[in-house]
């Protein structure tokens, strides 16, 4: 997982500190297995000197940024590595029959489970009506998970907020979604079990007397919790995508499962990034409208409320797309092969040190631009030219 550099890309990296326009914040998606991706982003972030200010996320995403926040910079890397090292599926069979053994290794995590993530909960098959309880309804049980997390992150520095954590889950009797942040209250390894309580597969964890599950249910890209901050600030948003929003027509029932799986866990982000574009490009639009108003009116009541309405911050936002692996299918979120982890870390490695040596974020933009949006392909297809 270690590259070697070159000069012009070292010197591009020691550059970064001083063209950072504000905040650093991570944002980390739901998607299992597919998270060893954000492992790979991180460690190109952190060899580059650049530690994220925030980092927000859901289920997997949401335990990728609790090994970040709860360890010191020195070790959040190792942390990373330890965590993913432990959730390896060792290989069943030979590599004699491509794509026999990744078959015999889905079979085998559904049956067995991953030792330090998750176990089968036998009961659970005892019939769709045998009464398991509330926080046991379940196929599998997560307790290997919270030891592991207790081990692995220490939640006195996730409660320094630095960084600030966010996780997202879902509340199961309102279905709104709750972002349990370091800044306003207390977080436990509850909360980003919470997180990743992905049904039906595991169950419920109750946090102050309520259930929640798995927040990627309701919204699996948190990018709108840096959008709806209270105050907003400049950021630099490096968004982390493991679902392709994008893809081609299916033709058989594998590339329809596939495809299913990518647009349910997308979660609408580019909608979401235009209706965003459109929003604060409106606030950038009363901002200035606002300063140009005369001075003596400019302080009337009236209009102060209305100028509240507006806001000169801007945020760049950098989206990271994992690749999709030779022979990938709709069980790509349990693909815990020692090869599949180590090939979508290397490929968050790559894609993020491209994106760091041309840093598109520099530059003269738009002045009524708030949101900027930066796509990793089209960042890598310049910096290639």
């Amino acid at each position: 997982m270690n590259k070697v550099r070159d000069n012009r890309s070292s010197q591009n990296i020691r550059s970064l500190g001083r063209s950072i326009p504000g905040q650093v914040v991570l944002v980390l998606q739901g998607g299992g297995a597919l998270g060893s991706y954000q492992a790979g982003v991180y460690q190109a972030l952190h060899e580059a000197g650049i530690e994220p200010d925030w980092i927000i996320g859901t289920s997997i995403g949401a335990i990728n940024a609790s090994l970040i926040a709860g360890n010191a910079p020195q070790n959040r890397l190792s942390r990373l590595r330890k965590f993913w090292k432990r959730m390896e599926q060792k290989p069943i069979w030979s590599n004699m029959f491509p794509g026999f053994s990744e078959k015999l290794s889905y079979w085998s995590t559904l049956t067995n489970g991953i030792p330090g993530f998750f176990r089968p909960n036998p009961l659970a098959h005892a019939g769709d009506d045998y009464p398991l309880g509330a926080d046991r309804a379940g196929y599998y049980s997560t307790e290997p998970l919270e030891q592991t997390l207790t081990e692995l992150v220490d939640f006195d520095l996730v409660n320094n907020c630095n960084p600030r954590l966010t996780v997202g889950a879902a509340h199961v009797r309102t279905s709104q979604m709750r972002y349990f942040d370091s800044r306003d209250s207390k977080l436990g390894v509850k909360h980003i079990m919470a997180s990743g309580a992905l049904p039906p597969a595991f169950p419920a964890i109750r946090i102050d007397g309520e259930l929640y599950w798995d927040g990627g249910i309701l919204s699996n890209t948190p990018t709108e919790a840096v959008f709806d901050d209270n105050p907003r600030r400049n950021s630099l948003i490096f968004a982390v995508h493991m679902w392709n929003p994008s893809g081609a027509e299916p033709t058989t029932m594998a590339e329809v499962l596939n495809r299913h799986k990518d647009v349910q866990y997308s979660s609408r982000i580019a909608s979401q990034i235009a209706r965003q574009q459109q929003a604060h490009r409106l606030r950038h639009v009363i901002s200035q409208l606002a300063a140009r108003i005369p001075e003596a009116e400019r302080n009337s009541d009236t209009v102060r409320e209305l100028a509240c309405y507006g806001c000169p911050t801007r945020m760049h936002v950098v989206r990271l797309l994992a690749p999709q692996l030779d022979r990938e299918n709709h069980t790509k979120d349990i693909d815990f092969s020692p090869s599949g982890i180590r090939q979508r870390w290397e490929a968050g490695y790559a894609h993020t040190r491209a994106v760091l040596d041309h840093s598109p974020w520099t530059g003269e933009f738009d002045p009524l631009s708030g949101v900027i949006l930066h796509e990793q392909m089209e960042v890598m297809s310049a910096a290639a030219e």
